[in-house]
């Protein structure tokens, strides 16, 4: 195996990072790691690595990104229903600065006095992995090309028959990931086991395994061309694109 054939999925759960390796188109291997650093010294080599944390922040203005618009609407259903409401993230990313502050109350004074609005509580419970992989990403060029922002819940929507309907921490919404992936690739139930069986003994959620093999999937190289939310995304003012990237034979959204 050569680290740069890998292609890999990536999730921050509550306490670490989850990651699921495929080697070309087979599953290789799943690690947890404890920081966003960790994960790049393991994989700087890879060819790809997609992860579920923003990249590309707003650092004042209108704070809503617009692929985080696009996302919540390619994950609505026809009848209007809102997304599961345990989703793979916020849909609302805190601004740059208000990511480097160790306080909620201190971030959503400075996202308040950047945008105009408020920040969720729940937006700011993952500022500081947002913080990490901004650095990260920002200082090395290499991470930069390599390391890209997806969404398991967009990714789960690319590989299926319309937008989840369960949310992913209930048995309803681990049955309807877990028949998505087995429709998708006749491996797809082996490769979340072994993945668990893995990160067995590790402070990780089996939710936090479906997502990073569903990114890992998405991931790897594949006839579907790699997509992204909008297709023509923006750049912050640090030069990332705003974008979340999915694989699919057709666009999720028009334009």
């Amino acid at each position: 195996m050569s680290d740069a054939s890998l292609s890999v999925g990536a999730v921050r759960g509550d306490a670490a990072w989850v990651a699921v390796a495929f080697d070309g188109r087979e599953f290789d291997h799943a690690e947890v790691f404890p920081e966003i650093g960790d994960l790049w010294l393991r994989y700087e080599e890879a060819d790809r690595i997609l992860v579920d944390v923003p990249i590309g922040l707003v650092d004042d203005g209108d704070p809503h990104r617009q692929c985080d618009v696009l996302a919540k609407q390619v994950l609505q259903h026809d009848d209007g229903g809102e997304p599961p409401r345990e989703s793979s993230r916020p849909g609302v990313t805190p601004v740059r600065e208000a990511t480097r502050k160790r306080r909620y109350s201190t971030a959503a004074k400075v996202h308040e006095r950047k945008t105009g609005e408020r920040l969720p509580e729940a937006a700011f419970e993952r500022a500081p992995s947002i913080a990490a992989v901004d650095e990260l990403v920002g200082e090395i060029p290499e991470a930069r090309a390599t390391i890209l922002e997806s969404r398991p819940d967009v990714c789960f929507r690319a590989i299926g028959d319309g937008p989840l309907r369960y949310d992913r921490r209930t048995a309803g919404g681990y049955a309807e990931r877990m028949r998505r992936l087995a429709a998708f690739d006749r491996d797809g139930a082996p490769t979340v086991q072994a993945a668990a069986e893995a990160t067995a003994g590790h402070d990780v959620r089996i939710e936090d395994v479906l997502d990073a093999v569903v990114l890992g999937y998405t991931a790897r190289p594949s006839r579907a061309p790699l997509r992204s939310l909008p297709e023509e995304p923006p750049t912050d003012e640090r030069g990332l694109p705003m974008r979340i990237v999915y694989r699919a034979e057709e666009p999720l959204v028009d334009g």
